[in-house]
């Protein structure tokens, strides 16, 4: 490696996260431009286009950045723009957009990867819901599914929170907790409780209609 990236970790900070550093491989660069983009990324969002002021940052040449800047660019992790600045004067800048948006597809797809479903869970609700699930959702679904909830119990929550006519994760959520406490596993348990809640709603309904004092209404109507 070249000695002038090396200044970079001597005299400089950058953080890494976890995340990216355990899924290097996905990113598919090499690593100058791996090091270069985490640089970008601990600047903030938009940085000032100043590859002077980069290369002294760096600890490399001026003609090094601009390769780099061109390799992220060509791969779509960064993007040149020009603004206007508080001032209202035009400036180029580096976004970080298009990277946010590899980084939440690279999440969302490390999800579906790490949970195996038969019968792809995850599509299922994007289905039943008709639209896309979030990163933020995945990981929720995730972790009922990684909390002991098979993929037919969440599917039996899905369909029971759409005809009630709610199609959001909390409500889901909520179904799974009770069922969870009355030890519902299985879709067959969800069925053999739902017969024996209308059993009980027949019963009490017919208990009502034997108490009820037919002589008495008889009486009542004879007045």
């Amino acid at each position: 490696m070249d000695k002038k990236l090396i200044n970079l970790f001597k005299y400089g900070n950058v953080v890494i996260p976890l995340y990216f550093f355990q899924n290097i491989q996905q990113f598919k660069l090499e690593l100058r431009d791996f090091v270069f983009l985490m640089y970008l990324y601990n600047k903030g969002d938009l940085i000032l286009f100043d590859p002077s002021k980069i290369s002294e940052d760096l600890g490399i040449s001026v003609k090094e950045v601009m390769t780099s800047i061109a390799n992220l660019c060509d791969r779509h992790y960064i993007e040149l723009k020009v603004v206007k600045n508080d001032k209202n004067i035009s400036e180029e800048v580096i976004s970080l957009q298009n990277f946010y948006e590899k980084i939440s597809l690279m999440m969302v797809a490390n999800v579906v990867n790490e949970v195996k479903t038969d019968t792809s869970c995850f599509d299922f609700i994007e289905k039943e819901f008709g639209r896309t699930l979030s990163p933020m959702e995945y990981e929720i679904i995730k972790a009922w599914i990684e909390g002991g909830n098979s993929d037919e119990l969440v599917k039996e929550a899905v369909k029971e929170a759409i005809f009630n006519g709610v199609n959001n994760l909390r409500y889901i959520d909520k179904i799974l907790y009770e069922w969870g406490k009355k030890g519902l596993k299985t879709k067959e348990d969800v069925e053999n409780n739902r017969k024996n809640f209308r059993q009980k709603d027949d019963q009490e309904e017919n208990e009502e209609l034997f108490d009820y004092n037919w002589f008495e209404d008889d009486e009542v109507d004879d007045e």
